[in-house]
């Protein structure tokens, strides 16, 4: 898979996995590494789907419609990516926080759904549930934090919250942060996750 990998100045910190969102690159979220664990090594991946010329982690039928058998083969694609990473740059694959944008935030809950220990940890940005009739891997060591808009047109409050309820039922520790906004990832949900991220990862 495309990526970029930035070798960060706290060995001790977590690895952080960014994931963009659909007609991002590997470069978009590296200022929200930045803001969130500066210290942190980089593994920055790009999706390997194009839709209409835009990449994505896996395709989709509709706005909000996933195509669940590609959902669930390039899941494993990135898991097994991750696991060939961890060898190339010798870092801790038990060590890896995720942060995604909506289509990446879907690919990253997908982990979560389909793989236990994937992540020590997810920030999910706008982030919808990835399956459903699943039965999910003990995620009682995971924790993740969910920024949602109240006024999201293609992620709406209902489908946070279900998504929050079945991680929980997994035993995943869930933190939820609210913003009157619609789709888009804003400054102040980046701080809310950054200041979670350093009290749970610092």
């Amino acid at each position: 898979m495309k990526h970029i990998y930035q070798q960060g100045s706290n060995p001790n910190a977590p690895v952080l996995l960014l994931l963009h969102g659909t007609g991002g690159t590997e470069t978009d979220l590296l200022p929200l590494a930045e803001m969130v664990s500066p210290g942190s090594s980089v593994l920055s991946v790009r999706g390997n789907v194009l839709e209409n010329g835009m990449p994505r982690f896996f395709r989709r039928l509709a706005e909000g419609v996933f195509d669940e058998e590609d959902l669930v083969f390039r899941t494993k694609e990135l898991q097994e990516f991750l696991d060939a990473a961890s060898k190339e740059y010798g870092f801790d694959r038990s060590h890896v926080v995720a942060i995604g944008y909506s289509n990446g935030a879907n690919i990253a809950a997908s982990l979560l759904f389909h793989y236990e220990n994937a992540l020590k940890g997810a920030i999910l940005h706008h982030p919808m549930v990835p399956r459903r009739g699943l039965e999910l891997p003990s995620l009682s060591q995971v924790q993740v934090f969910i920024a949602a808009g109240k006024n999201d047109p293609i992620c709406p409050a209902r489908e946070t919250e279900e998504l929050a309820e079945l991680l929980q039922l997994a035993h995943a520790d869930v933190n939820v942060i609210w913003e009157n906004f619609g789709h888009q990832l804003t400054r102040s949900e980046v701080e809310a996750a950054a200041s979670w991220f350093q009290k749970n990862f610092s």
